[in-house]
């Protein structure tokens, strides 16, 4: 049998304002299921994602959703539901009011009735007769996400939604968006995040200064940049003797002592690395009073990645 269509296709697609590149010839495809966009703040995923829901139009290639075109397309946002980074919120509204508002510009039948199942998907029934301006920013974006799944849209299109979710909200948010995933729904989550984008997506997208970086299962991903070399700064009670030990571990590359007396690593395989180093500590008696990863940022992630 031969693969279904994807649902959006992005080909050739570069946005740019005047001199300035904000997406450069970025191409993939999006089927059924969650797909996280990654990638660090300013790397272009909000410009993208707006491309592909047709609020900003391409300076080259082309973005397509069902087969069609995104760009000037109402009949086709009707089967969309886009949740913005920022809060847009009117906070003298009621929960229930305003997923209401949003259900009757969407022009959903019995919207009494989509209103309440909304709701209730978002564990916010309690609260929906408040005031939003006295939600915590965690309710804020679950009755945010009430009103984006209000007319039960396909594609759910969300940029950082879990932003000022506390833990609790942030299993509830998961698990919700791992149920409208399983009823067939095509879910696109932007993030910054890593570890966000791990428990919840199938497929990732990395997203680095307009570009894209890497494509694929999130294993594939995590090993490659498991893989990348890695500084680690350790402290320890006596550093030029555990100098001499760790450089002998088949996981480092260097090591060098730097101003302030502490160890700056270069690790080939950071995983065995934080195994040894505290065996070799212990057998030596050299006390560890810190180890602190210097490079466990996405620009230096995706820095690699894009060197390879």
């Amino acid at each position: 049998m031969s693969a279904p269509d994807p649902v959006i296709r992005v080909e050739g697609v570069s946005r740019w304002f005047g001199s300035v590149v904000a997406v450069s010839d970025v191409s993939f495809e999006i089927g059924p299921g969650i797909t996280g966009l990654l990638g660090p703040n300013g790397a272009g995923k909000t410009t993208l994602l707006r491309m592909m829901t047709g609020l900003a139009g391409v300076s080259d290639g082309s973005v397509t959703m069902f087969g069609q075109p995104v760009r000037d397309n109402p009949a086709l946002y009707r089967r969309v539901g886009v949740m913005s980074e920022h809060e847009t919120v009117y906070t003298f509204m009621r929960g229930r009011d305003f997923v209401r508002m949003m259900a009757k510009i969407r022009r959903v039948p019995n919207v009494d009735d989509a209103v309440e199942r909304a709701i209730a998907q978002v564990d916010l029934v309690e609260a929906a007769e408040k005031r939003m301006g006295t939600y915590s920013r965690g309710m804020r974006q679950r009755m945010r996400l009430a009103a984006t799944i209000v007319h039960d849209p396909e594609v759910l299109i969300l940029d950082e939604p879990l932003n000022g979710a506390d833990p609790r909200q942030r299993v509830h948010f998961q698990n919700l968006l791992r149920r409208l995933a399983a009823e067939g729904r095509t879910i696109i989550i932007s993030s910054h995040i890593l570890e966000e984008v791990e428990q919840l997506a199938e497929t990732v997208l990395l997203i680095i200064n307009g570009k894209l970086a890497a494509s694929g299962g999130f294993r594939a991903i995590r090993a490659a940049l498991d893989q990348r070399p890695y500084h680690v700064r350790v402290l320890a009670s006596d550093p030029r003797r555990l100098a001499g030990e760790v450089v002998q571990l088949p996981s480092v590359d260097a090591v060098n002592v730097d101003p302030d007396g502490g160890l700056v690593v270069l690790s080939n395989n950071v995983r065995d690395l934080q195994v040894e180093l505290p065996r070799l500590a212990q057998k030596a008696s050299i006390g560890l009073r810190r180890v602190e990863p210097l490079d466990d940022s996405l620009e230096s992630v995706f820095g690699y990645l894009v060197e390879r």
